[in-house]
This record gives C-alpha cells, sequence and structure tokens, in this order.
C-alpha cells in the first residue's frame, strides 16, 4: 500500500495508484501553469500557496470520481485545476477577513503583501479558474456558478449570524454545507462528470462529497479542542482564541442555556472572555476537553461521515470505492 493522499490514504490497487499518482501530478503541474502572468510579482502571489503545499483533498477526490467512467478523460485534470484554484482563492480571501498571519506553515499573502494584494490575488485565481472553466462547456460552467454562490452564501451567513429564532447548530451546519461541503461536492462531481460516469453515479458522488466535506470541516472543530499541536498542524485553541463559533462550542452554549448549570455557564464566560492570555486558553481547552459538549460534537461528525459512507452503497464494488470508503474512515479517526 502507498499513501496517495491526504490522511495517509492507500490505495490497494497499483493501476488505482497509478491513474491517481499521474492525476494529481498533472494537476499539479496545471496548477503552476495556470498561477503565471507576464507580471512576475503576480506569479509570486499567485503561486505563494500552491508552492507551500495542501493536502489537494479536492483534487484527490476528483480523481477518485473520475474512476467511474473514463479516467483518462480530457476533462478530468482541468476541472480538479478548477476547483482547486477556486479553494486557494477562498483561502487568499479568508486570510484578509480573519486577520491571518500564517496559511500552510509559511506567512499568509495579507501578512507578507497587505490586504489589498492578497484580495487582488484571490480575484486573479477567480479569473485563471473561469479560464480553464470556459473550455470545459456551459453545464461545467452553470455547476461552479452554482457552487460558488453557494460558498460565498455560507460566507455571508456565518459573518452574518443566525436569525433570531434559529437554532444556531442548525444555523452552523447550513453554513458549513455551503461553505465548505459546496466545493468539494463539486470536486467529486467534475470527476466523475467529465469521465462520463452515468448520471446515477455523478449524483451519489455529488452527495458523499458534499457530506464528507461537512464532516471534514466538523473533525477540524473537534480537533481544534481535543488534539496537541503534532497531531492536528496547528496550536491548539486557535478558533477558541479568535472567537469563532465551532461545534463543540455552539453546544456548550445550548446545554448551558437550557440547564443553566453554574459550571457551564462560568465556562460560557470564560470563552467569551479574553483568551489571548495563553493560561486562559489553556484553562478553557482543559474543560471543554472534559466537557460532554465535544463528545456530542464528535458524535455529529461520525454521523455526517457515516451519511457519506452510506450514499456510496449503490455504487459498483471496486478499488476506488473503498478509497471513499477510506476517507471516510479517515475523517472518523481525525475526529477522535
Amino acid at each position: 500500500m502507498t499513501v496517495v493522499g491526504p490522511f495517509g490514504l492507500s490505495v490497494r490497487d497499483q493501476a488505482l495508484e497509478a491513474d491517481v499518482q499521474t492525476g494529481l501530478a498533472a494537476v499539479e503541474a496545471g496548477l503552476l501553469d495556470a498561477t503565471k502572468s507576464d507580471v512576475p510579482f503576480i506569479t509570486e502571489a499567485a503561486q505563494h500557496l500552491v508552492r507551500a503545499g495542501g493536502k489537494r483533498f479536492r483534487p484527490l477526490l476528483a480523481m477518485l470520481s473520475a474512476q467511474f467512467g473514463d479516467a483518462d478523460a480530457p476533462g478530468v485534470v482541468p476541472s480538479a485545476v478548477v476547483v482547486e484554484l477556486t479553494h486557494l482563492a477562498t483561502l487568499y480571501h479568508d486570510d484578509v477577513m480573519d486577520e491571518a498571519d500564517v496559511r500552510r506553515g509559511v506567512d499568509s499573502a495579507n501578512t507578507r503583501w497587505g490586504n489589498s494584494v492578497a484580495v487582488l490575488t484571490g480575484d486573479f485565481l477567480f479569473a485563471r479558474a473561469s479560464h480553464i472553466l470556459a473550455d470545459l462547456g456551459p453545464e461545467a460552467v452553470r455547476i461552479q456558478a452554482e457552487a460558488f454562490e453557494r460558498l460565498v452564501t455560507g460566507q455571508i451567513l456565518e459573518t452574518a449570524g443566525p436569525r433570531d429564532g434559529r437554532d444556531p447548530v442548525e444555523h452552523y451546519l447550513d453554513v458549513m454545507r455551503g461553505k465548505t461541503g459546496s466545493l468539494i461536492a463539486v470536486a467529486c462531481r467534475f470527476g466523475a462528470m467529465m469521465a462520463g460516469a452515468d448520471e446515477s453515479a455523478v449524483d451519489i458522488l455529488t452527495q458523499y462529497g458534499e457530506r464528507l466535506g461537512v464532516a471534514f470541516q466538523l473533525a477540524d472543530d473537534v480537533l481544534d479542542i481535543a488534539s496537541d499541536s503534532h497531531e492536528s498542524g496547528k496550536t491548539p485553541g486557535t478558533d477558541l482564541r479568535e472567537g469563532i463559533p465551532t461545534l463543540p462550542v455552539l453546544h456548550l452554549r445550548a446545554q448551558a442555556a437550557a440547564d443553566g448549570k453554574p459550571e457551564d455557564l462560568e465556562l460560557v464566560e470564560l470563552l467569551d472572555g479574553d483568551l489571548s492570555d495563553d493560561a486562559r486558553l489553556a484553562e478553557a481547552l482543559r474543560r471543554l476537553r472534559a466537557h460532554p459538549a465535544l463528545e456530542r460534537a464528535r458524535r455529529d461528525t461520525i454521523r455526517w461521515t457515516e451519511e457519506a459512507r452510506a450514499t456510496l452503497a449503490p455504487l459498483p464494488e471496486c478499488y476506488a470505492k473503498a478509497a471513499l470508503e477510506e476517507l471516510c474512515d479517515a475523517v472518523v479517526h481525525r475526529a477522535g
């Protein structure tokens, strides 16, 4: 077995492994080509995050989904490049919105060049993705446009917060479906569609991608609290410190509001306070790790993952399906 993608995914068939590795290498070359400009500074800024690496989770899903048709079809790799470029563009914009200092182990673009350059570089990547997309046909353009609308809507809903009377947890899951799930769903859809898979397989893989995408984000929520930095690759409590309302915190707030237990209300007050102090952050993490809200978030993650796995059931048994199922196992493992 050879590691092929994120989380140590292994493929149990040499032919599939070769196809996936070849496809991912072609995507990497396509990303570098798409981020070149006649202006050297634009090339430097646009390739900043490409060269920093990343899981390439979305291209991997496109390559695996293409196995349900002709994986060598000419549109498969360009469509995966489109999805990854779109994802990268959102990272440039997200880092400006979040005032992030670091992305993928390097200075964020906004830290290195300022907010204006970071935003415009993201726009440049969107433009390059659109240029490639135009050659894939009007249906591909429509699918990408709908997904991008959902992605932006999810981001706006996250910023605006839940309307009065709306369950914050349900609101958060809606945000995750749009902000994260929509583009991962498109990765699966494009891979299968460009490979000429039958319509039912395309639909199944699209649903799988959205559910796995939500599960992937929820696992990150759990990791932010439950893991150490070696395990997660980032400093624990980063989301807590930034005041991001992740799923364990939302469950805690709901339980505190429902039961009114003094210890829960005290923990909520701690989270609402200044967590820039390392000692206060460590105390918040210690108490959250022992709180039932974390386990509830972990169960939610597993439920979304199992829904993704169940979606695959009608597909024929093959090594590609087994690899997609293994990705579900990997997400569960990340969530503990």
